[in-house]
Order: C-alpha cells, then structure tokens, then sequence
C-alpha cells in the first residue's frame, strides 16, 4: 500500500472522528470511503487504537502548525488570539463537525493509552500557545498566562460543543464576542 492510501485513511479517519468521535473509527466504513479493502488498512495500523493515536497525533500536530501560522501571519501577538477561535470554527465549518480531540475528551475513559496521551498532547499544544502569545501581547503577567490559557482553551472548545448541538455556527460566534466583552479574549 501506498503512502497515499495512509493518508487517504487518516484523512478518512480524521472526519469520521470528528463526526462520531473514537468510534468513528470502523475499519470496513473507512475502507469504503478510501476504496480499499478493510483488511488493507491493517498494513498501516494494526489496530484501531494504532488508528485512533495516529490521526489524534496528527491532528494536533496540523493544529500546532496552523497556529505557528497564524502567529506568523498576524501583525502582532494580540491579533494572533483575536484569531485563535477560527481554529476550533473551522470544525464547525466542515459539516457542523467537532473538534476532533474535544469530541475524544468526551469519550476519555473509554480510550487506549496511546489514544489518550495524544488527547492530552492536543490540549497541551493550544495551552502552552495561547500561555506564549498571552505572554507576548502582554494581556497577563508570565505568571498568569497559563491560567488564562486554560480558560480560553476550554470557553472556545465549549462554545464549539454548544454550537454542535444547536447545528448553529451563529451561537459559536455569539459565544466569542461575549468572551471579547467580558475580556477572556482580546476585543
């Protein structure tokens, strides 16, 4: 098998579980959509949990790389985070589809290990991101910054779940604008 059929099951993968989370991952409905044998997909992943770590490791491995982007991109630190819910919109963008490590926190019990620690990677990445750029921008002390951090990471993640459930992509954007109100976020 190719290198491309891996990355047409990840990709494969990667929707299925932002649409139905770890159990989004069946082998004969992925093979389906990537046009291969299921048993082919055993050349790549021997497992489902190999499966799940794989495209939760890539997936926040595209999320620290659009950050850095974005920090890049912006003119300076404070439109970076003014910019940083377009992250987690994006999801919503895509077929009303979750964020595919949120949609995995919820299942967090019912993981593998290796599943596990790569959600916990994803939202170490956007922590220690939005602690550099809160830092950087000078919106809270180094001291307070992965606090403040934290409360962005899991008020954007929340208001994504809350806009999911609505089917309604206007709620998530209402949601931003009252963190921007109240000051969790850059106005």
């Amino acid at each position: 098998m190719s290198t491309n059929s891996k990355e047409a099951i990840l990709a494969a993968a990667r929707q299925g579980a932002q649409a139905h989370g770890y159990s989004g991952l069946n082998f004969r409905d992925l093979a389906h959509e990537v046009g291969i044998k299921a048993a082919s997909i055993y050349h790549h992943f021997p497992s489902k949990a190999d499966l799940g770590a794989a495209v939760t490791r890539r997936y926040w491995e595209d999320t620290s790389a659009d950050l850095d982007a974005m920090l890049a991109d912006a003119s300076d630190p404070v439109s970076a985070l003014r910019q940083y819910p377009q992250i987690f919109r994006r999801s919503l963008e895509t077929g009303n589809r979750l964020c595919l490590c949120s949609f995995m926190s919820a299942e967090y019990d019912d993981l593998p290990e290796p599943v596990k620690k790569e959600v916990q990677a994803f939202a170490d990445v956007n922590v220690a991101w939005l602690s550099k750029v809160l830092s950087a921008a000078d919106v809270v002390s180094p001291e307070k910054s992965e606090e403040r951090a934290r409360a962005i990471f899991a008020a954007v993640a929340g208001a994504q779940l809350m806009a999911r459930s609505r089917s309604d992509i206007s709620l998530f954007d209402a949601l931003i604008e009252s963190y921007q109100a109240t000051g969790l976020l850059p106005a």
